[in-house]
């Protein structure tokens, strides 16, 4: 778990990127961070093009790759989409593995490291999650998305590895898949790809503007090019006119789908039971959260009719312990709240043994639905499941 004093300065840090941060600290932190992203933007440029001159080489696993990932650094809801398409592609026939880097995962154990090493079973280094019938990691040790993502389908192979050309290998060898979904891909140019699908948080399609680490973008929007379908993503069904213009300006052909974070059902995180959305309306509750955009699950539970009353908001990826969790009940407590609710990305980084809890502690459930480009989500769906004997000839030309 990370020390409250780094938690506090990561929390610093992203409100001064955001402008939430005024005063002569915040002035030159900005002014630094302004110089560093000038020097990333040449790293960036640099780096794709030793790629697309092959000076750097990417490789195929001689199977079909989907990379879904982002322009910006967090906050676009990229983990129901990779679930939703999972879950069409297996559901379709497909032998699907998701591929993740593990962030902020832990290392085993020093002991399970070197009984490994005694055994001479050290050289896998590739972390199997799920074989397609088995949970094998918890949240600590896969990760808070592969994990979430692996509990929730059940049947699909997830593999961590911050090498993925040799995650992807892996599932190949190992499980037979014959469709890979790289996940938060788009920066990874190792392991080649057949579509890029990006990502488009309606709300802050671009962050602020800047590249990291001045701002949250990790290339400049013109690489949007490289897409072949954009996903906007948390939309509201206001009109995306504007934003759809600026995405044309950057990519003229990739076909665009607008989405929404949809809301299912609330559900105990410690004994499983499962409420209805209608039970929020007229509650009087508490919001606990450790991810990068708090604002918009917190303007979700106000619009399902809830009272926010107490709001209580950590670092992205935070581990929360068992004493921030009994404090912050005890908060809820003395307000007479009749609920803690969470989201259900952070709700895997919470303690396994449950504290006395004197409030139910509950996270909220969500799925992606699409409001406009069915049709798209449909050619999608059909150029990754057409017969063997077409798809073949464009593998060979990858």
């Amino acid at each position: 778990m990370a020390s409250p004093r780094l938690d506090e300065f990561e929390q610093f840090a992203i409100e001064v990127i955001l402008e939430r941060r005024r005063g002569k600290r915040a002035a030159v932190l900005r002014f630094v961070l302004w110089l560093l992203s000038g020097l990333f933007r040449n790293i960036v440029r640099a780096r794709l093009w030793l790629y697309r001159k092959r000076l750097l080489k990417s490789r195929s696993p001689g199977v079909l790759v989907i990379s879904i990932g982002n322009l910006t650094v967090g906050g676009t809801g990229k983990t129901p989409v990779v679930e939703k398409l999972a879950r069409t592609l297996q559901d379709a026939g497909r032998r699907v593995a998701i591929l993740s880097r593990g962030y902020k995962a832990k290392k085993p154990p020093l002991f399970r490291r070197l009984q490994r090493k005694w055994l001479g079973l050290e050289r896998r280094k590739t972390r199997i999650v799920h074989d397609g019938e088995r949970l094998l990691l918890d949240s600590r040790f896969a990760g808070d998305e592969p994990f979430m993502l692996a509990r929730s389908l059940g049947d699909v192979v997830v593999l961590v590895d911050k090498d993925r050309v040799r995650a992807a290998l892996e599932a190949v060898r190992l499980f037979g898949c014959d469709t890979l979904l790289l996940d938060d891909g788009m920066q990874y140019a190792s392991l080649r790809r057949r579509i890029d699908i990006c990502l488009i948080d309606r709300q802050a399609p671009f962050g602020n503007e800047h590249l990291l680490p001045r701002g949250t973008l990790r290339e400049p929007p013109e690489n949007l090019r490289r897409a072949n379908y954009i996903l906007i993503t948390k939309s509201d069904g206001a009109d995306n006119t504007a934003l759809i213009q600026r995405i044309r300006r950057y990519n003229r052909t990739a076909g665009i789908i607008e989405c929404t974070h949809q809301a299912l059902h609330l559900q105990n995180l410690y004994t499983g039971e499962v409420f209805p959305l209608e039970w929020l309306k007229g509650k009087h509750i508490g919001a606990l959260s450790g991810i990068a955009r708090p604002e918009s699950f917190e303007d979700k539970l106000t619009a399902l009719g809830a009272g926010l009353h107490i709001t209580a908001r950590f670092a992205d990826h935070h581990r929360f312990s068992e004493k921030e969790l009994t404090d912050f009940i005890a908060r809820c407590v003395r307000r007479d709240l009749d609920a803690v609710v969470t989201t259900e990305k952070d709700s895997v980084r919470f303690p396994h043994r449950a504290p006395d809890l004197e409030v139910p502690v509950l996270f909220l459930r969500v799925e992606i639905d699409i409001l406009n480009g069915q049709d798209v989500w449909e050619d999608l769906i059909q150029r990754i499941c057409e017969p063997a004997a077409l798809r073949i000839p464009e593998l060979l030309l990858t």
